[in-house]
């Protein structure tokens, strides 16, 4: 491949593939999440919860939210993020500035190997947790490479983008290495010498919007706002991905770079996928966090005791 297409494929590599307990009133329902608002947009951060990067541009602290108990989710303790592999020096010092002690990198080893290694700040080294990607990243990468429109409007197109997208969601309660890996992530955010931590995959959108939608839900968010955080990487993504679209297409690495949309976005049908899985095999959020991820009562308790306010 030429070096100058290598370079937007891997470009639209890291950014279309997303490999992005409760209140006692609290946990929505499958049918919640049926109709929960379908909007793919959601209002920008304020200012201090986004972390303005050059290289990441999901990458956010999660404190302010409300718990419907009136508690609120301290600002400085947990972030998320995109794949911090593209970090400037700039940014590198501004992720210093964070005070991390923990990061966490949920990227498959084929993602870290193509987009590279988390660039981080010096005495600051990354954990690998990762979560299945379902194969996605090696059949994205096989349809960009063809540079046939057929092709890809073959594998991509009328609506086989999007159910790739549905059917990796489930995984996340299927998968039994999935679970593992996110009930370590569980245990880490409890133990107060790992905080303040940020976990990420590689476009922040999927894996890590499941795991802040989880966390967010344990400690007593309501739905909508979970919801909410849920849809924002469509805002902070959107100026990138339609750069990047444009990329490919003045490359002629495909004519209808749009096929890549359902890719790069979060919808609340993805979410639904997995959350409607969830509750076929567990029932609740709370029983699959407590059976299928290990997070007992004293881990829950802790969590709440480090991030709410």
């Amino acid at each position: 491949m030429h070096p100058s297409r290598r370079r937007v494929t891997t470009l639209f590599l890291g950014s279309a593939l997303a490999l992005g307990g409760l209140t006692a009133t609290g946990c929505e329902t499958s049918a919640d999440a049926a109709t929960a608002p379908r909007n793919r947009r959601s209002t920008p951060p304020p200012p201090d919860r986004r972390v303005p990067l050059h290289g990441a541009v999901n990458c956010r602290d999660l404190g302010g939210y409300r718990t419907e108990d009136g508690k609120q989710l301290r600002y400085g303790r947990l972030f998320r993020s995109d794949s911090l592999a593209k970090l400037t020096p700039e940014d590198v010092t501004a992720v210093g500035r964070l005070g991390l002690h923990t990061v966490i990198d949920m990227r498959v080893p084929s993602e870290v190997s193509f987009d590279g290694a988390d660039r981080l700040p010096s005495g600051l080294a990354g954990t690998s947790l990762p979560i299945d990607d379902t194969g996605l990243f090696a059949a994205m990468q096989a349809a960009i490479a063809t540079k046939d429109p057929v092709a890809q409007q073959r594998l991509l197109g009328n609506g086989k983008a999007a159910t790739l997208m549905s059917d990796m969601y489930p995984t996340f309660v299927t998968n039994a290495a999935n679970r593992a890996a996110f009930g370590t992530m569980f245990a880490r955010i409890a133990d107060g010498d790992r905080v303040p931590l940020l976990f990420h995959c590689t476009s922040g959108k999927d894996r890590t919007g499941w795991l802040s939608y989880l966390l967010l839900r344990l400690l007593g968010v309501p739905h909508a706002t979970a919801l909410e955080d849920y849809l924002l990487s469509n805002t902070l993504r959107r100026e990138a991905d339609a750069a990047l679209r444009a990329q490919l297409k003045q490359a002629g690495m495909m004519q209808d770079p749009d096929l890549l949309i359902p890719l790069q976005e979060v919808r609340t049908g993805y979410l639904s996928s997995g959350l409607d899985r969830l509750h076929r095999d567990y029932g609740s959020i709370p029983r699959y966090l407590s059976t299928g991820l290990g997070v007992d009562a004293r881990t829950t308790a802790r969590i709440r005791a480090l991030l709410l306010r």
